[in-house]
């Protein structure tokens, strides 16, 4: 069943069109194609409260380019969410109404629970021997969402308003970082430590840079040193020296900053990183939502 989700995010819009079916009871999902523009939403509503006309005309424009990709793939279902930008911008009705009238769909504006539940229900993400206790983290351009699991259930969800482009705009409360390392510092395991999973291009990224590829695992140690290496680069040393896109190459150390903030309060020694993100739970949920899954 071919499926698409839009993903309206503080840094980028994303269409993700995937392939999904139900093998032995497991909803798996082959990714096939996935377009990204970095329209950075966030960078207007974390400045100034609102996203600007020329944004919401790039918006729309990109959200027609993306509804013909759909239209000439044969996409079966497709789903829109918006998130930490949309959320926050006092215009967002407006913004919302415009797209509407514009391309005749309607963008649902989700909140930071819904986002970390969806995120962390897509199937066969877990390595083998995963142990029981797990904490999920995506980290965003607005938000970073943190799941707390049990025996691969979730236990609790968690939404904090801590993000690469809202720090890029020096727009995170410092009641944001103590709301989180009181979060953290409140999470309890009887032994041994959690085992924590971490979403987002940025992660990604820096375990194709600093970590082991092959197991998808970045240390503490090598993420440490990853960020020290980073920020002794200027923006144009990290897109020619390290080949980042220019969206990627100024958000890539507030990221890693975030992971290794989590990483220390939980006292991990290492991050595990499938390549899953919010338009992959989109697709799941839409599948499941079909077939009548629970």
């Amino acid at each position: 069943m071919l499926l698409s989700a839009i993903d309206i995010g503080s840094n980028a819009v994303r269409l993700l069109f995937s392939n999904v079916k139900e093998t032995e009871g497991v909803v798996v999902a082959e990714k096939l194609s996935l377009v990204r523009i970095p329209l950075r939403l966030g960078e207007d509503v974390f400045a100034t409260g609102t996203i600007s006309e020329a944004k919401i005309s790039k918006l729309i424009k990109t959200i027609q380019a993306f509804l013909l990709l759909i239209e000439v793939n044969g996409s079966e279902r497709t789903m829109i969410y918006a998130t930490a930008a949309m959320r926050e911008a006092v215009n967002a009705s407006q913004v919302i109404a415009k797209v509407r009238k514009s391309t005749g769909v309607n963008i649902e504006v989700i909140d930071g629970i819904k986002e970390a539940t969806l995120i962390s229900s897509v199937d066969g993400f877990f390595p083998p021997q995963t142990p029981s206790d797990v904490v999920f983290l995506d980290v965003g351009g607005g938000s970073s969402e943190i799941t707390v699991m049990k025996n691969r259930k979730l236990v609790k969800s968690y939404s904090f308003e801590i993000g690469t482009v809202r720090m890029l705009n020096h727009a995170v409360e410092a009641s944001a970082w103590k709301q989180l390392r009181q979060t953290l510092q409140s999470f309890t395991i009887p032994d041994g430590q959690f085992f924590l999973v971490g979403s987002g291009g940025n992660i990604t990224k820096l375990v194709k840079l600093y970590g082991n590829t092959r197991d998808k695992v970045l240390t503490y140690k090598k993420l440490s040193a990853g960020i020290k290496e980073l920020e002794s680069m200027t923006f144009d040393q990290r897109m020619k020296e390290l080949g980042l896109r220019p969206d990627r190459a100024d958000v890539i150390v507030p990221a890693g900053l975030i992971f290794r903030f989590v990483m220390n309060e939980l006292n991990v020694s290492s991050v595990y990183v499938p390549k899953i993100g919010l338009a992959d739970g989109m697709v799941s949920q839409m599948y499941k939502e079909h077939k009548g899954i629970q």
